[in-house]
């Protein structure tokens, strides 16, 4: 017989009951001092989206955890909502998941892992607090986790290490701390250690009192997996464990004591000490250790700068940021949902707030909290907390919402794309469809719209070829428009500037372009260059010495 999903029925934010042995309940200084705000990010195939899904597990939100790859009679994951997601097994937009544990608000955002969302994955970065780095401990450290562990280092976010399925076989633990250590060019310190790996793996030992817990499978990894602990050097040990299995991690713990790094919290807070946890998220083993740890350590909300001042989270005037907007949520009312970060003061349904871009006075009516597609009334929120506000407000990517009109937070960059086509619909009976969609999904910033001097057809920018797919299969199954995408030769985009300003104007500044170039316009009205390679692009440098060009621009 089939599992079946369900989740527990509640009037407000989901809360789990505190395990025996959890850390104790936080202090309450503020009602800012207990939400922590965190993403997952990893390279494709580690197991972000598994490790997000057994947290809802252990944080009480669902009582039975779906699987990525999910056959007939195994349920799909909570966090990959979206109908692609389902069928390709891979995160294609950031989720917003919402649930109370051992005392704490806990806003997790799942993130893409594949390349070609990057520009998604950023975005959701400038709205955490925290990371948790899910690293295949077969694989070691790899190209993507390379790339996102940079954008953490540069906002200086904390960074947490899950090493993940040493229920396979993998690499040396030593091996891969030190890989951690010297590729990613951080310090590390294990809180725990594994006891042999694949068919031999038996547990983890805590670093900190000796306590060793007891592996065991649960069924498709879909329950709480039950735990035994007991001390390293109790004689029931030997009778459940190999002999060098435990000689073997003894004698790489004394090496750790010697020359791995102290744990200093200071350096883990200000990003330059990672905290390393082993286990498997598919079999549930080492999630409880991995979240209390995690919530024990982790920093409160942090402020964000407004011009040359710090805005904290006390501040008692109310103002957040647009960090992802999210079209058709709801296929049956084609609503968009805002995402906005609390940066500070105290969030009330429909207050009023001054909308910085659109420069006017706003009410925010519709406000909700989120539990991926699923959403439930809020009525008041505090810095740290990510609220959705639904409706056709015009709210844009780094817009500040906020009650004191002199706030404005620092913007996002938009990042240049690097793959380019034409779009069109397939039938003028869908036409109004198609518009309609492509208004939406233009607005939620994935992909980028463009006009090219001809004005013939609409010019799409995407960081990856996988979002045209993406948009395609979306304005087709969503809005019912069938369309035509066609790749562009165009490989590289630069922004035309004079005296540090955007060139704008209704026509073309130039016609005067050398081979494998042309213009257009984005949809804010700036020119850019387009090129088919880096020499096309040197050609219109020579030809056209009076312009600057910017890689990107500040949304």
């Amino acid at each position: 017989m089939p599992l079946i999903f369900s989740r527990r029925r509640e009037p407000s934010l989901r809360v789990a009951r505190r395990p025996a042995g959890c850390f104790p309940p936080p202090a309450v200084s503020h009602p800012s001092s207990i939400r922590r705000t965190l993403a997952i990010i990893s390279h494709p195939d580690a197991g972000k989206t598994t490790l997000t899904e057994k947290f809802l597990l252990y944080g009480g939100a669902i009582d039975l955890a779906g699987s990525v790859t999910s056959r007939r009679d195994r349920r799909q994951t909570t966090s990959d909502w979206m109908e692609l997601e389902k069928q390709r097994g891979i995160s294609i937009s950031s989720t917003v998941l919402q649930f109370q544990y051992g005392g704490f608000h806990v806003n997790l955002l799942d993130t893409p892992g594949h390349e070609d969302f990057s520009e998604d994955t950023y975005r959701v970065l400038t709205a955490v607090d925290a990371v948790i780095m899910v690293v295949d401990a077969g694989k070691g450290v790899e190209a993507r986790t390379r790339k996102l562990f940079e954008i953490c280092r540069l906002r200086g976010i904390p960074i947490f290490t899950f090493i993940n399925k040493l229920d396979r076989p993998t690499r040396s633990p030593i091996d891969l701390v030190d890989e951690i250590e010297n590729v990613l060019g951080i310090a590390s310190h294990p809180m725990n250690w594994p006891l042999g790996d694949g068919p031999r793996f038996r547990g983890l030992i805590q670093r900190r009192d000796g306590q060793l817990n007891l592996f065991e499978k649960t069924k498709a990894g879909a329950y709480r997996a039950p735990v035994s602990v007991m001390g390293l050097t109790d004689p029931a040990v030997r009778e459940h464990v190999d002999g060098d299995l435990v000689d073997k991690a003894v004698e790489e713990m004394e090496l750790l004591d010697i020359a791995g790094a102290p744990f200093d919290l200071e350096r883990v807070l200000k990003g330059e000490l990672t905290p390393v946890f082993f286990g498997s998220a598919a079999n549930n083993f080492g999630i409880q250790l991995l979240l209390d740890g995690f919530l024990a350590m982790a920093p409160e909300p942090a402020g964000r700068k407004s011009g040359e001042t710090m805005i904290e989270p006390e501040d008692k005037r109310f103002s957040g940021f647009v960090f992802k907007i999210q079209a058709n949520m709801n296929p049956k009312h084609r609503d968009r949902m805002a995402f906005i970060r609390i940066v500070s003061g105290k969030f009330e349904r429909d207050m009023q707030v001054w909308h910085g871009s659109a420069a006017k006075q706003i009410r925010l009516s519709n406000s909700q909290k989120l539990f991926a597609q699923e959403r439930e009334i809020v009525d008041e929120a505090f810095a740290g907390d990510v609220v959705g506000l639904v409706g056709n407000q015009p709210f844009e990517i780094g817009d500040t919402l906020t009650v004191d009109n002199t706030i404005k937070f620092d913007e996002i960059p938009i990042f240049p794309p690097e793959c380019f086509a034409n779009i069109r619909g397939r039938s003028t009976a869908t036409a109004k469809r198609f518009r309609a969609g492509m208004d939406q999904l233009v607005r939620e910033g994935v992909i980028q719209l463009f006009e090219t001097a001809g004005g013939s057809a609409s010019l799409l920018g995407a960081v990856g070829p996988l979002q045209f797919e993406v948009l395609k299969y979306r304005l087709e199954s969503e809005y019912g428009a069938e369309v035509v995408v066609e790749q562009c030769p165009w490989q590289v985009i630069r922004w035309l500037m004079k005296n540090d300003e955007p060139v704008t104007g209704a026509f073309p500044p130039t016609d005067d372009l050398p081979g494998g170039c042309a213009l257009a316009k984005d949809a804010a009205g700036h020119w850019v260059v387009l090129a088919e390679a880096e020499w096309a692009l040197r050609s219109f440098k020579r030809y056209h010495e009076q312009w600057e060009l910017a890689e990107r621009l500040l949304k």
